[in-house]
Order: C-alpha cells, then sequence, then structure tokens
C-alpha cells in the first residue's frame, strides 16, 4: 500500500486589521504520515477521543477523494504534532491541508492548487489560515462567489515573529461567538485601511507604520478580555523591543513582530507563569509531500 508523510507549517492570521483576511505560515509543523489500508480507519498520535472519522485529517482526505471523484478508502494516519492545539496558530488548518494533500498526493496530484484550497477552505470555513499552510509565506485571501480566491504578498527578511504562547487553549468557536453582529462604517473603513498599510509595511519592514497599522477594531477589543495576562504580556513584548503586538488567529497566543534579535530570550523571564516565547521565521514552502 502506498504512503506518504506531509509536513505542514503552523500559521499567524488575522494580523490585527487583517480579520479573516491575513495569513503567515511560520516554521513549527507537525507531520502527518497517510497509508492507504485494504479497509477501516486507524488514527495514531492524538488523543483518543479524536481517532476516529471526525478527525480533521481524515475528513479533509475524504473530502479530496470526494473531489477526485473517488471512493473512501482504508486509511491509517499517524500525526506528529509541533504545532499547539487551540492556541491561534493554525493547529486546525494544518489537519486539513495535510489531508487533502495527503490524498491528491496518493492519487497522482489531480486536483490544482486552487481547487485543493477550495476544498480545505470548505472545512476551515475561510481560507485566511489554509491558504499560507498550503502553499507558504505572507498570503491574502476572500471568497468570491463561494470561491476562495488567495495571492501571496511580499515579506521583509528583516521581520521577525515571536509567538507568546500560554499555558491555556481558547477555542476558535468561543473566540468568534465573542464577536459583535454588527459593526459601525467607522470601524470598517478604520480596518480597510490599516490593512493596506499593514502590508505596505510588512513588505518594507517599517517598524513605526507596522505599530500604527496593526491598530483593529473588528475583533481584538473583544477578544482581548478571553485572554488572561493579555495586556501585561503586551506591555512586555512592546517593552523588550517588539514594533507592534496582536492577537495570532483567534488567540490565546500574542504575536510581536520585531527586527531586532533576541525578543524571545529578553523576554521569557518576564513573561507570566508557564507561558512560553519562541521566536520563528517565516515559512515560503508551504505544506511538503515526500510519497514513500
Amino acid at each position: 500500500m502506498a504512503c506518504v508523510s506531509v509536513r505542514v507549517p503552523g500559521t499567524t492570521a488575522n494580523l490585527a486589521a487583517g480579520f479573516d483576511c491575513l495569513g503567515c505560515a511560520l516554521q513549527i509543523y507537525n507531520t502527518l504520515t497517510f497509508t492507504q489500508a485494504a479497509s477501516g480507519l486507524r488514527i495514531t498520535g492524538c488523543p483518543p477521543e479524536f481517532a476516529n472519522a471526525e478527525n480533521l485529517a481524515y475528513r479533509a482526505y475524504a473530502a479530496a477523494l470526494r473531489a477526485l471523484g473517488l471512493p473512501e478508502e482504508g486509511l491509517s494516519i499517524h500525526i506528529s504534532g509541533g504545532i499547539p492545539v487551540s492556541r491561534g496558530l493554525g493547529s486546525s488548518a494544518a489537519l486539513i491541508a495535510a489531508g487533502v494533500s495527503a490524498a491528491n498526493a496518493l492519487h497522482g496530484y489531480a486536483l490544482p492548487g486552487e481547487e485543493l484550497l477550495a476544498v480545505a477552505t470548505a472545512l476551515e470555513g475561510h481560507p485566511d489560515n489554509v491558504a499560507p499552510a498550503l502553499f507558504g509565506g505572507l498570503t491574502a485571501s476572500m471568497m468570491e462567489g463561494g470561491v476562495p480566491i488567495t495571492r501571496q504578498f511580499a515579506l521583509s527578511p528583516a521581520w521577525r515573529f515571536t509567538v507568546l504562547i500560554p499555558p491555556f487553549p481558547l477555542r476558535t468557536a468561543a473566540a468568534r461567538a465573542a464577536l459583535p453582529a454588527q459593526v459601525t462604517h467607522a470601524d470598517a473603513v478604520h480596518n480597510l485601511s490599516h490593512c493596506a498599510l499593514l502590508l505596505k509595511a510588512l513588505e518594507t519592514g517599517d517598524g513605526a507604520l507596522l505599530r500604527a497599522s496593526l491598530s483593529d477594531r473588528l475583533h481584538q477589543p473583544y477578544r482581548a478580555a478571553m485572554i488572561a495576562d493579555y495586556a501585561t504580556v503586551r506591555a512586555l513584548a512592546l517593552r523588550a523591543g517588539a514594533d507592534g503586538v496582536c492577537i495570532s488567529g483567534a488567540g490565546p497566543t500574542l504575536l510581536a513582530l520585531s527586527r531586532a534579535p533576541g525578543l524571545d530570550a529578553r523576554l521569557q523571564p518576564e513573561l507570566p507563569e508557564r507561558w512560553q516565547a519562541r521566536t520563528l521565521e517565516a515559512d515560503f514552502v508551504g505544506t511538503v509531500c515526500d510519497i514513500m
């Protein structure tokens, strides 16, 4: 039976003003191995409650088979996870990207990238995390007529991404439920203008522009209250030399962007108990499949 190893990067999405639009792949990875079997489903490397047909990696694999016009098949999946779960670093998107990519690889790469993105987005709900997980780099994505469209944007090599990971999870559903059903016209314009200039700050390495353009009115003001020590950790990161700080994805991880090395080392002794600071580089490769 054929077997494929799939490496998928974690992601940081939203990037403040880029709510449900921007995402960037980071050099933190899950590796999943998919092995075709005569029948049945076996999943290892995850808690028992997720070792079933509801596992996102398997659901994504099965969805890609349907897109290929193929029947479901026996499968064994082993998950080796480096991406923290429910921390705002794209752990769900990574499983989905792995599943659709594995099915495509084991069946001749018949689905082009845009179709893989469509299958993955249907499971994830929106493309801001799955697009960089699949394709790498800094991406902006939108839905048009129910179809996801994504493009990569330039990212200055000067930027360092320091993730500040708390010892507690925050479910995306709970973080999304905290958001208002409507926003004012002024708040919508605020985010549109700041998102546009945020892309320029990320392209050019402009620290002052980055700090100004990370201002957001659509999601962070509502989610910050759900993250214990948010204000303390944000202030510590800025004092330690971060050019800007935002919530990573739906949280609770915070993302500190800086251009000088050593931010994680300066921050770690100051962080609240069991918080972790880790500096990552951007990943420009995305999902990689190795058929064995």
